[in-house]
């Protein structure tokens, strides 16, 4: 394979993983906040709304992650972008709480399958000498997605009701799949002997990518509470307006840190991005717990966009990195599961605790939980990255 990044394969399929990403992000910071005002439901039920899609998401990539590498990765786009077109529809008929649950964990299970097939299919047409590059550009089409949407999400909810962003994600959903058709076709990694070996939790989890895995799920939990009730928290201490902006902000410190982080992870490796971004997501919450007016919120929305928006790339880099090439495929489903099942219980669990803690004490908690990330990371992979670097260095 040569070095060429910016291929159109790697253009179309960041193309979808945006759109794809955009219609979550826009629903996922509005539909706690709807579920309460709508069906007069408890805090930790609007919780479950928002995580409950992550959990069909879990669900789909666990599946997924099962099958990929023995399947053609566009197949399974299409399939998944399909079977999303079909659960956005079913939006539209939401007439109870009960009904909205099960539309969601659908929509997430659609959105679980299409999603690690986009993120295998950019994994594997990213050339090795830039992957943490490429991958790092991919990741952009979540960031982005994540700015525009929960703007997107607030602004439609609040002029014309929350039925308009189910109108615009089915037409957004549209354009993906007819952008599904321009993707080269990719043949499968594993022959059929191959595929028929594995057995028992190893046919769902590639056991090289468990350990940074088991650091990406304390990440996800933390974020999922700035997803799930920020809207909710700027209410509170009268920042609405502000608020409307944080993933704006969030996206422009991750756009901007991006060229520079993914090139000095091939570079110097990962330590060198891995525990500054670590450092910079925790304080972000911090400063999140403690602000009070707009200044301080944008600085924990840039410093949560940093440290957020490069350890998701940078780990899925290290899984793919410390895997078979052959087993690409399962390795990104196994990390992305974590992540999403972090980010899934999330919400339904914080959203039992703020009662007892208040926004504030939430988010400090949260900032104690990216400390515990970063102690992770360590054991994980710093400590044996820093001595295959010094190795390297020696050599």
């Amino acid at each position: 394979m040569n070095a060429q990044l910016w291929s159109k394969p790697f253009i179309f399929v960041t193309g979808i993983n945006f759109l794809m990403y955009l219609i979550h992000y826009t629903l996922i910071v509005t539909v706690a906040s709807y579920t309460m005002a709508e069906f007069h439901a408890p805090e930790s039920l609007g919780g479950l709304a928002a995580g409950i899609f992550i959990i069909g998401m879990l669900l789909g990539r666990l599946g997924t992650g099962r099958i990929i590498d023995s399947l053609r990765p566009k197949q399974l786009i299409m399939f998944g972008i399909v079977f999303s077109i079909v659960t956005i529809g079913l939006y539209f008929l939401t007439q109870s709480l009960t009904l909205l649950l099960i539309v969601r964990f659908l929509h997430g299970g659609a959105f679980g399958i299409a999603s690690t097939a986009t993120g295998t299919y950019a994994s594997r047409i990213v050339p090795d000498v830039k992957k943490g590059e490429g991958l790092g550009y991919y990741a952009l089409s979540v960031t982005m997605a994540s700015a525009l949407g929960p703007f997107l999400g607030i602004v439609f909810n609040q002029t014309m009701g929350f039925a308009s962003i189910f109108i615009m994600s089915t037409l957004v959903i549209i354009i993906a799949l007819g952008l599904s058709f321009g993707l080269t076709d990719l043949p499968s990694t594993l022959n059929k002997e191959d595929h028929e070996r594995p057995k028992g939790l190893s046919a769902f989890f590639q056991k090289e990518a468990l350990p940074m895995s088991f650091v990406i799920v304390l990440v996800g939990m933390a974020y999922s509470s700035v997803l799930s009730f920020l809207t909710i928290y700027a209410e509170t201490i009268n920042l609405s307006t502000a608020a409307s902006f944080f993933f704006v902000v969030f996206a422009i410190f991750t756009f901007v840190t991006r060229p520079f982080t993914g090139k000095t992870f091939d570079y110097y490796g990962p330590n060198v991005i891995v525990y500054p971004v670590l450092v910079a997501f925790a304080l972000g919450l911090v400063f999140l717990s403690l602000t009070h007016g707009p200044v301080l919120l944008y600085l924990a929305a840039g410093l949560i966009g940093i440290g957020y928006g490069t350890i998701v790339p940078s780990g899925q880099t290290i899984v793919i990195q410390q895997s078979p090439k052959e087993k690409m495929g399962l390795a990104t489903s196994t990390f992305f599961i974590f992540l999403d099942f972090g980010a899934g219980i999330g919400p339904f669990i914080l959203g039992a605790l703020i009662p007892f803690t208040g926004y504030r004490m939430l988010y400090l908690l949260m900032a104690m939980i990216g400390v515990f990330a970063i102690i992770g990371y360590f054991f994980a992979h710093g400590k044996s990255a820093s001595k295959r670097h010094i190795s390297s260095s020696n050599e």
